[in-house]
């Protein structure tokens, strides 16, 4: 499995970083190694003294597919999900500062948190869902998906041009604004609508 990450895909937290609004979605991936075990802490990494949270809407692919149709995309999904996508940010700024790739910033070892998951017929519309993170009982991001830039079907059909999408896939849709640092003792929460998607603790 792959995990498929679209950067800048909300106009508030493009804002909050000064980053060019972009012509196409920003693609990126993390490994499978990423994915932070469940009922695990999540470990600041030595390597970073500035690492944020990024909570992200997330979609499960459910059948392997290639240059798909905005108009099909729908069928290629039916599980909604949320997560994290940490990162590095001080060490993201030194590679970006270089035209370097983000890698090392995004996709080391835990830096992707994948939640519960929810079944696509629970929502009207997957272009109008809110999801949110608190940090320590205090709300700190809030999203919409109608908010996106480039909406669910839109990324699967973008980024099935570049890369086989197969079976048990993930795609990370972007974070709202409202990003920041975390710490160690904090506890992140997050929730689709009201209900609770995962929880855990910074180590």
């Amino acid at each position: 499995m792959k995990l498929i990450c679209i950067g800048r895909n909300y106009t508030e937290h493009i804002k909050e970083l000064e980053n060019e609004k972009p012509t196409d979605p920003v693609v990126f991936l993390k490994p499978d190694t990423s994915i932070l075990l469940k009922k695990q802490p999540f470990f600041i990494p030595d390597f970073s003294e500035d690492v944020h949270h990024e909570v992200e809407l997330l979609v499960k692919i459910n059948k392997v597919g290639k240059h798909i149709a905005k108009k099909f995309a729908h069928k290629y999904y039916d599980e909604i999900g949320l997560g994290i996508d940490f990162t590095a940010r001080d060490l993201q700024s030194k590679l970006k500062a270089k035209g370097l790739p983000w890698e090392k910033a995004k996709a080391f070892d835990g830096a992707a948190v994948i939640g519960s998951w929810l079944p696509k017929s629970n929502f009207e519309c997957v272009d109008n869902i809110n999801f949110s993170l608190q940090k320590n009982e205090v709300v700190v991001q809030k999203g919409n998906t109608s908010l996106m830039l480039y909406k669910v079907d839109e990324i699967i059909e973008y980024v099935s041009k570049y890369f086989t999408l197969k079976i048990g896939d993930i795609i990370f849709t972007g974070t709202p604004a409202g990003v920041g640092k975390v710490i160690a003792n904090d506890r992140l929460t997050g929730f689709i609508e009201d209900k609770q998607m995962f929880s855990i603790t910074v180590k």
